[in-house]
């Protein structure tokens, strides 16, 4: 890569692990595509009050030859079942337990870059299917 990545945090302190983290994933796609010349990567936690039902919000934006690749990861919901007050089951929307962590999400977000910007270098490469017409009797 050319540049350094840059790290953004938001809603939450600089860590320096979690920073270290991210540069190790950044290097890692380096081996996918190794024309990337900028990398912006943004670490969103959810704010105070919603902690209870939202992950970690990561977004990527790779900045390679002719195009961007953005990816922007945010953990899906599931509904799960619990006892109201009232004494009656209820179903509610819940991240998933493992999108609560910090690490789970920047793997699952870098994983889709990586997805994404191989799919771009086998277009470039000419890797891609080309669907022919039949030849018409």
């Amino acid at each position: 890569m050319q540049q350094s990545p840059q790290i953004t945090f938001r809603h939450m302190d600089v860590s320096p692990a979690v920073e270290a983290r991210i540069r190790e994933e950044v290097a890692a796609l380096g081996h996918y595509f190794n024309r990337i010349t900028s990398c912006r990567v943004v670490v969103e936690a959810p704010h105070q009050h919603h902690q209870r039902g939202k992950g970690f919000h990561i977004s990527i934006d790779l900045h390679v030859p002719g195009s961007e690749i953005v990816v922007n990861h945010e953990p899906s919901l599931h509904g799960t079942v619990a006892n109201s007050e009232t004494g009656e089951w209820e179903k509610h929307l819940e991240t998933q337990p493992d999108h609560k962590d910090i690490y789970v999400s920047i793997r699952d977000a870098f994983a889709a870059a990586r997805r994404r910007l191989e799919d771009y270098a086998r277009v470039l490469r000419g890797d891609t299917k080309h669907h022919t017409e039949d030849a018409e009797d």
